[in-house]
């Protein structure tokens, strides 16, 4: 059974910091409020940015407000999801759901570091900043996404509310990327993004070392925080970024409805 403590009494204002700054880091450009839900239909890979926010508890009834989110998902063929924070609202909302036939999947930590060391100077040697077209190509290689989703992400990039600075690590000038990431900048907060190292480069170290100059990069722009978002049942992964100083701080999971259709050009993503 994988824990939900945290790992600390985090102080409530700096987690609500947190989750506002992941959801502009994933905002996508179609969203739009039904009654204190956020719905973001947006028709990429990212559930983060095809799902349901409940940020208020809303006056409408239950039923006809799942049946509304319902027809606007379809519209642009993405799936009915759900996501449940400590922030969700009404706190019993997932109860309810579940009478409605939602079961929850996909645990995950959002995982943040205490204060950042300040650094100034150029990016580290062997990091590369590229454009968000650039990262998309390179990530979607990476992964194995389908082209229309590497443009879907680009598009995404381009037009979030804050600033994304897409790397690639490569061994020499010439080599291609070993690994990609992303760090976003939300004021004195830097969100850790699509840390992803190729398939034949994997046990190599390559993870951390980017993952060391990406903190650098945010702590070099102001920022006095970073967090990340990873699946629970990633163990690895997990183990380095505490290594690198990220603490477990709040979970989040999905909730979908079992027999709903998945959409033509769904699969499986990072959460």
């Amino acid at each position: 059974m994988i824990s939900t403590a945290p790992d600390a009494d985090w102080p409530d204002g700096l987690l609500a910091a947190v989750e506002d700054a992941g959801l502009n880091a994933t905002a996508p450009p179609q969203q739009r409020w039904l009654d204190g839900w956020l719905v973001r239909t947006w028709p990429g890979s990212a559930r983060r940015s095809r799902c349901i926010n409940a940020l208020g508890p809303g006056r409408r009834p239950l039923a006809d407000r799942v049946s509304e989110a319902e027809r606007l998902c379809r519209t642009q063929a993405v799936p009915l999801l759900f996501r449940i924070t400590p922030f969700t609202q009404p706190p019993d909302l997932q109860g309810a759901l579940a009478t409605l036939g939602f079961q929850a999947v996909d645990l995950s930590w959002v995982m943040v570091t205490d204060r950042l060391e300040p650094r100034r100077g150029n990016d580290p040697p062997g990091l590369e900043r590229v454009s968000h077209e650039t990262f998309a190509e390179i990530v979607g290689a990476m992964r194995g996404t389908p082209s229309s989703d590497r443009t879907l992400l680009a598009t995404r990039l381009h037009r979030a509310p804050v600033e994304h600075l897409g790397f690639v690590l490569r061994p020499s000038p010439e080599a291609p990327p070993s690994a990609c990431g992303q760090v976003v900048l939300d004021g004195p907060l830097a969100g850790l993004y699509d840390v992803v190292v190729a398939a034949s480069e994997r046990g190599r170290g390559w993870g951390r070392r980017l993952c060391h100059m990406l903190l650098d990069v945010a702590a070099a722009q102001g920022a006095q925080r970073a967090y990340l978002q990873v699946d629970a049942a990633n163990v690895p992964a997990r183990a380095l970024y505490r290594e690198l100083g990220f603490r477990d701080a709040y979970t989040y999971h999905y909730l979908e409805r079992a027999g709903d259709p998945t959409p033509p050009h769904a699969h499986p993503a990072p959460a």
